[in-house]
C-alpha cells in the first residue's frame, strides 16, 4: 500500500503494516523557508513550497495544506493581528456588540484569504495527491462562533440558548460551504478543527455542538471523502459526544491520555490520532526524547485505526531532526536512545514567595495565546478582571513555547493548558472561568493578601 492508501484504511478503522504519520505543519512551513508566518500565510507559493519541503523532509502520509484558524473569521470580519512566527490571531467580534447575525453572509471563494487558501489546495493536491492525503482544516462551528461573537457566547449559552443555536447554524452552514470549496479544490480529508469545544462541558457539547458537528460530518460523508474531529485542550469528557458526531477520526493532544481516547473510539469503531507532545518533546526535547515519545504513542496507538501525529500545529521553531527522528520511528527503523540529553536541566526559575508579594498574582500557563484560541480567550478573560483590581493584582502569562515556562508550569504543578493560577493555587484548569467566578477568586484572594500583610 502507498502511504495514502495507508492513511485512508487508517481512517477506515482498518488494521496496516505501517501506521501512518501525519505532521501538522502550518507555520512551520514558514520556518523552513526562511520567511516570517504573516508573510507565508498570505502567499499561495509560500504554502505550496511548505507543504512540499515538508513532504521532502519528514516523509508523511499525510499533510494539511495549512494550518490558519482564522481564514472564515477574517473573511466574516473579525480583525486578525499577524504574527512572525505564529499563525494570526483574532482581535475583534463582529458581534459583540450588535448580536444581529443577518449582517453576516456566508464566504465565497473570492473573500479574504480564500483565493489564497483554495489555490494552495489545488497546486498541493496536484504536486502531492497521488503519494500522500490531503487534509483541509476548518474552523469548527463553536469555535467560529466564539470569534463572531467573542467570550459573551458563554453568557450566552445561560441566558438566551435560542440565539447561540441559531449562531451555530449559521456557522456550520460556513463550515459546509468551506468543506465544499475545499473539497472541490482537491482535499481528501476534512478536518473540523473545534478546540474551544474544550472550554465546555459535556451536557453543553451534546446540547450546543452535536447536532451541528454531526451535520458537516454527514455532508463530507456524503461527498466520498473523509473526515477528522480535532480538539485540543482538556476535552477527555467531550470524547464520547464527539464519536457519536460520527467523523472518521478524533485527534486530540497530549492534554487528553491517548489510552482513553482509544478504547472510547475503539466502541464506536472510529479511528484516533495523537498526540505527541508539542513542546516537551518536539520542541524542546532531543532526537532520543521524540523517538521514545513516538514509540509510546505507536505502543498505545497500535496498528488498528492510528494515526501518530503531533497533538496539533507544529511550533514554528520545531527542530527539523526531532521530526525527521518521529518519521524514522514511523517506517520501523531502530532507534539510537543513547542522547539522554534534558533540554531543562540548566533551567532554573524561581517562583515568588507568593504570601509576601505585596499583589495578588495570576499566573496564566498556556502554549501561546498569540497562537492558541483557547489560550487566547483565558488570557484576555485574566486581562479584563485583573484591571479592576489596579495595583491589587497582576498577571503574568508563561507561554511555554520557552523553556522558562515549561519549568514553571513544573513548579506550579499545571499538568493541563491553559490553566489559571491564583497566588500559587490552582483555580481553573483548562476551562475560560466565566467573570464573576474569576472576580469572585481574584477578590477573595486581594483580601487575603491584605488580611496578611495587615497583621
Amino acid at each position: 500500500m502507498t502511504k495514502r492508501e495507508t492513511l485512508f484504511a487508517a481512517l477506515r478503522n482498518e488494521e496496516v503494516e505501517q501506521v501512518p504519520w501525519v505532521p501538522f505543519v502550518g507555520c512551520h512551513g514558514a520556518k523552513l523557508q526562511g520567511v516570517s508566518a504573516e508573510t507565508y500565510f498570505k502567499s499561495t507559493e509560500l504554502l505550496f513550497k511548505g507543504a512540499e519541503l515538508a513532504y521532502e523532509k519528514y516523509d508523511p502520509s499525510g499533510l494539511p495544506a495549512f494550518f490558519d484558524l482564522q481564514v472564515e473569521a477574517e473573511a466574516l470580519g473579525c480583525d486578525v493581528q499577524y504574527a512572525d512566527t505564529n499563525p494570526p490571531s483574532v482581535k475583534t467580534h463582529p458581534l459583540s456588540d450588535n448580536r444581529s447575525i443577518e449582517q453576516l453572509s456566508l464566504p465565497t471563494k473570492d473573500d479574504g484569504r480564500f483565493p489564497i487558501v483554495l489555490d494552495a489546495i489545488r497546486r498541493i493536491s496536484v504536486s502531492l495527491g497521488d503519494k500522500i492525503g490531503i487534509y483541509g482544516l476548518i474552523t469548527g462551528p463553536f469555535t467560529l462562533a466564539l470569534h463572531l461573537r467573542g467570550t459573551n457566547i458563554f453568557y450566552d449559552m445561560l441566558d438566551d440558548p435560542g440565539y447561540v443555536q441559531e449562531l451555530m447554524t449559521f456557522c456550520t452552514d460556513v463550515a459546509v460551504e468551506v468543506s465544499r470549496m475545499y473539497m472541490e479544490a482537491g482535499a481528501d480529508i476534512i478536518a473540523v478543527v473545534d478546540p474551544m469545544t474544550s472550554q465546555i462541558s459535556a451536557s453543553d457539547f451534546e446540547q450546543f455542538v452535536s447536532p451541528h458537528a454531526e451535520k458537516i460530518f454527514a455532508y463530507i460523508r456524503s461527498q466520498d471523502r473523509y473526515s477528522s474531529f480535532f480538539v485540543c485542550g482538556n476535552a477527555k469528557n467531550n470524547i464520547e459526544a464527539m464519536c457519536k458526531t460520527k467523523p472518521d477520526n478524533v485527534s486530540i493532544d497530549e492534554n487528553i491520555p491517548l489510552d482513553y481516547v482509544r478504547d472510547i473510539c475503539r466502541t464506536h469503531g472510529i479511528s484516533f490520532g495523537g498526540n505527541i507532545k508539542l513542546t516537551l518533546s518536539i520542541l524542546f526535547g532531543s532526537v532520543a526524547d521524540n523517538m521514545r515519545d513516538a514509540m509510546n504513542c505507536l505502543d498505545i496507538g497500535g496498528k488498528k485505526g492510528f494515526i501518530l501525529a503531533p497533538g496539533c500545529d507544529l511550533p514554528f521553531d520545531s527542530p527539523e531532526e526531532n521530526l525527521q527522528a518521529i518519521a524514522s520511528v514511523a517506517r520501523g527503523e531502530l532507534p539510537n536512545l543513547e542522547d539522554d540529553t534534558n533540554a531543562l536541566e540548566n533551567i532554573d526559575v524561581e517562583l515568588p514567595d507568593y504570601d509576601r508579594e505585596a499583589q495578588v498574582i495570576v499566573d496564566v500557563i498556556t502554549i501561546d495565546s498569540a497562537s492558541c484560541a483557547p489560550c487566547q480567550y483565558m488570557v484576555e478573560a485574566v486581562a479584563r478582571n485583573v484591571e479592576q483590581f489596579d495595583d491589587q493584582a497582576v498577571y503574568r502569562e508563561h507561554k511555554i513555547k520557552d523553556k522558562e515556562a515549561v519549568v514553571v508550569m513544573s513548579k506550579l504543578g499545571v499538568t493541563n493548558i491553559p490553566t489559571t493560577v491564583i497566588d500559587g493555587t490552582v483555580k481553573f484548569v483548562s476551562r475560560i472561568p466565566d467573570e464573576h467566578s474569576l472576580y469572585r477568586e481574584i477578590e477573595a484572594a486581594v483580601a487575603a493578601k491584605q488580611s496578611r500583610l495587615s497583621r
